[in-house]
């Protein structure tokens, strides 16, 4: 018969069990850690890669105020020929487009008959002289009466004026060009009948040319007569002109407030024409150096412009973007001048700024380059 307590057998087993489950818990902790481990690694997406972005240096550069308007060209003198009576063209003496001199003949109308009446009168008025050359020598010898001798000489006065309104009418069938200048498409031809009034051919004077410009009025105290300025457009777009500022209206327009302004720009080479579209630039103010960088480089919100301002200092990481706020300064073109937050040598995001936030990495890629022109030009040209 054994001797063994039976409440220390039970206590063995529990202590057994007890151990079981305490070495079982354990390895089962073990292992499913290492697996949660090793699935976390294994399909962990990791860090995002750095988002591709064009950059760009701000820059340090002389910058001078300006004054942009749009404006249409006029020429200094132009007119369109017309005559003043009717009749028949008798000969056209120029050639469209042609430069003519000031007095030059262009066309004669048909003066046959005016010629014809102008001898009439003229025959008139020397008979008439001659009448009042015989009644003056009658007079003094007291065969004729004053008031015959003041009919005579009123007589002679009357034909001479006839004579002279005839031949006033045959100059002006004679059309000559009141100044020198550029004529244009002729529209008559030798025998066609005009009437007065008809248009024949345009002279326009075109050296140096005008422009016609309005400016909003609190812009006109910043311009005088004399100023300097520069001139584009779209018929030459890689050649600018420059002239200078030559008068300024005394009045603002009450319906839209602007100022008109007229400025003579040099057109030696006849290239610019009257009625063309032009952008004038006038320069305003004194030169002065200033931070720019491209307009797409900064991000306009409700709390104020900001951009983003890469720091690329670790030579074996990406650059990462730091979102900056800025204080701008003026405009021009593609540029933009920055007065606070952007200091000149900094490279600038200039386009995929909706794929970063301040703190990301991100990848220069300026294979396409954004331009960054001060005057640009539209892109169709």
């Amino acid at each position: 018969m054994s001797n063994t307590n039976p409440n220390s057998l039970l206590t063995r087993r529990i202590i057994i069990v007890l151990v079981s489950v305490a070495v079982g818990g354990t390895l089962y902790y073990l292992g499913t850690s290492a697996l949660h481990a090793y699935f976390a690694k294994k399909f962990s997406p990791g860090a995002p890669p750095p988002a591709a972005v064009t950059a760009a240096k701000a820059e340090l550069i002389a910058w001078q105020p300006e004054i942009s308007a749009v404006g249409t060209l006029r020429a200094v003198r132009g007119v369109d020929i017309a005559p003043e009576l009717a009749g028949a063209v008798r000969e056209v003496r120029f050639a469209s487009g042609q430069e003519v001199k000031a007095g030059e003949v262009l066309v004669e109308l048909n003066i046959d008959a005016d010629v014809a009446q102008q001898n009439a009168l003229e025959a008139a008025a020397d008979l008439a002289a001659i009448t009042v050359k015989r009644d003056t020598v009658q007079f003094e010898a007291q065969a004729i009466s004053q008031a015959q001798l003041d009919a005579s000489q009123a007589d002679l006065k009357n034909k001479r004026a006839l004579a002279a309104a005839q031949r006033a009418v045959v100059a002006k069938k004679v059309l000559r060009a009141p100044f020198a200048g550029r004529v244009g498409i002729r529209t008559v031809n030798p025998g066609q009948y005009v009437n007065a009034g008809d248009k024949i051919v345009t002279l326009q004077a075109i050296d140096p040319i005008l422009v016609d410009l309005t400016v909003p009025q609190q812009i006109a105290p910043q311009i005088a007569v004399g100023q300097a300025l520069r001139l584009e457009t779209d018929a030459f777009p890689d050649k600018p002109f420059t002239g200078k500022v030559t008068a300024i209206a005394p009045k603002v327009d009450p319906n839209t407030r602007n100022v008109q302004v007229e400025a003579s720009v040099g057109n030696s080479a006849r290239t610019l024409l009257p009625g063309m579209f032009a952008r004038v630039y006038i320069g305003s103010g004194s030169s002065a150096e200033q931070v720019t960088v491209p307009q797409t480089a900064i991000t306009y919100s409700a709390y104020g412009a900001t951009a983003y301002v890469l720091d690329s200092s670790a030579a074996d990481k990406p650059p990462v973007a730091r979102q900056v706020f800025v204080t701008l300064g003026p405009t021009r073109g593609d540029q933009v001048a920055v007065k606070s937050g952007i200091k000149a040598g900094d490279m600038v995001v200039t386009s995929g700024q909706l794929k970063i936030k301040s703190g990301s990495a991100v990848k220069i890629d300026n294979s396409v380059t954004l331009k960054n022109d001060p005057h640009p030009t539209p892109q169709e040209h």
